[in-house]
C-alpha cells in the first residue's frame, strides 16, 4: 500500500528542512506540550580533562538522526516482525539546546537540570544529548521530585572521582555525584575497563554504595540474563550512555577513547532487554565529539542507537511488571 505522504506531500529527504532530532517538531522552553519523548541538547564540555569538542555533539547527533527520519509510518524490523516508532503512536518533540554560559559551570548545570525538570512536568521522557558526561549529574538531579530511579551506565570509565583541586562536577565525577542523590537507589556500571579516570579507592567507594561494576570482558563471559538478574526487576531505570563505552573502531569521535569496548549489537540487545526488565524514564548520550569523528560514524552510531532505544521504550512500556 502506498503512503499518501509520498504521493502528495513533501518527500522531505534527510538533507532538506530544519535539522531537529529525527525531524521532530520543536517546542519552546517553558511552554506546555504533549509528547512521549522530548529531546534536549546540553552542549557543555567544560568538564573535559583531555580533548574537548563534545559541545558540538548535540548538533552532530541531530544531523545524523535525519537519516532515520523515515518519512513513512514507522520503522519495521523484519527480524522480530515488529513495527517501531509509528508516527501516530510515538510522539517526539525537540526543545533545542539549553543555554550555556561559558566558564560558568554552576549556571550551565543548573540550566540543564531545569530543562529536564520542565520535560518531566510535561509528562514526557527526557532524552538529553551531551555534551560531556558532567551533564548527567544535572539530568539525574532533575528527578529528585520523582519516584526513585536505578542508574544504568554504559561507559569505559567509572566516573567516580570525588574531588581533585576543588573540581567536583567534571566528567569524571558524575557517577559519584549521582550516587549521593537520595532518589538514586542503585547503579549498574557496564563496560568499565583499562586505565581509568578513577583510582582503586574510587572502585572501593563505588562498591560500598552498592554499585555493580562489570567490564566488557566480564559482560561477555556470562549470559545476558545473569546481568539482568543483578538489576532489580520492574524498577524505574535511567540510562546514561557515554559513547566511549563502545570500541573506538566504531566510535572514534570522543574525547577519551578506550580500546576493548562494546560492539553495536551487544549494546542494542542489552537496551532492548532493559526495556522489558524495567521502566525506562530517562536517557542521555554523552561525549560525542565531532572534531575527532571521521566520516561522522560516531554521531550516526549515537543517533541510530537513540532511535532504536526510543522505539524499544515505547514498544515495551506496557509490558514491564514487577
Amino acid at each position: 500500500m502506498s503512503n499518501n505522504n509520498y504521493e502528495h506531500g513533501r518527500l522531505n529527504l534527510p538533507f532538506v528542512g530544519f535539522c531537529t532530532f529525527a525531524k521532530s517538531p520543536t517546542v519552546e522552553f517553558g511552554t506546555m506540550f504533549e509528547a512521549d519523548f522530548a529531546i534536549l541538547g546540553a552542549p557543555y564540555d567544560m568538564g573535559c580533562q583531555y580533548r574537548s569538542g563534545a559541545r558540538f555533539g548535540p548538533r552532530a547527533i541531530r544531523q545524523a538522526s535525519t537519516l532515520f527520519s523515515f518519512g513513512h509510518s514507522g520503522a519495521y524490523d523484519h527480524e522480530s516482525d515488529t513495527l517501531y516508532l509509528e508516527q501516530e503512536k510515538v510522539r517526539i518533540v525537540d526543545l533545542g539546546d539549553v543555554d550555556i554560559i561559558h566558564t560558568d559551570t554552576p549556571s550551565c548545570l543548573r540550566n540543564i537540570e531545569q530543562g529536564v525538570r520542565g520535560i518531566l512536568k510535561n509528562g514526557a521522557i527526557p532524552v538529553t544529548l551531551g555534551g560531556d558526561h558532567a551533564i548527567t549529574a544535572a539530568t539525574v538531579a532533575a528527578f529528585s521530585e520523582q519516584d526513585p530511579i536505578h542508574i544504568i551506565q554504559i561507559d569505559a570509565h567509572l566516573d567516580f572521582v570525588d574531588e581533585r583541586h576543588g573540581v567536583r562536577y567534571g566528567h569524571g565525577n558524575c557517577m559519584r555525584r549521582v550516587s549521593e542523590m537520595e532518589h538514586v537507589t542503585g547503579l549498574t556500571q557496564l563496560g568499565i575497563r583499562n586505565v581509568s579516570s578513577s583510582n582503586q579507592m574510587d572502585y572501593t567507594d563505588a562498591r560500598a554504595v552498592g554499585s555493580n561494576i562489570i567490564s566488557v570482558r566480564q559482560f561477555r563471559s556470562q549470559p545476558l540474563a545473569d546481568i539482568l538478574a543483578s538489576i532489580p526487576k520492574g524498577v524505574r531505570l535511567y540510562i546514561t550512555i557515554d559513547i566511549d563505552g563502545f570500541d573506538p573502531s566504531i566510535a572514534p569521535g570522543t574525547g577519551t577513547p578506550s580500546h576493548g569496548g562494546f560492539s553495536y549489537y551487544e549494546v542494542l540487545e542489552l537496551l532492548e532487554q532493559l526495556c522489558q526488565h524495567g521502566d525506562v524514564v530517562g536517557i542521555d548520550v554523552c561525549e560525542v565529539s565531532p572534531p575527532y569523528d571521521s566520516a561522522e560514524i560516531t554521531a550516526t552510531l549515537a543517533a541510530q542507537l537513540l532511535m532504536n532505544l526510543i522505539g524499544y521504550v515505547a514498544h515495551y512500556s506496557d509490558e514491564v511488571t514487577v
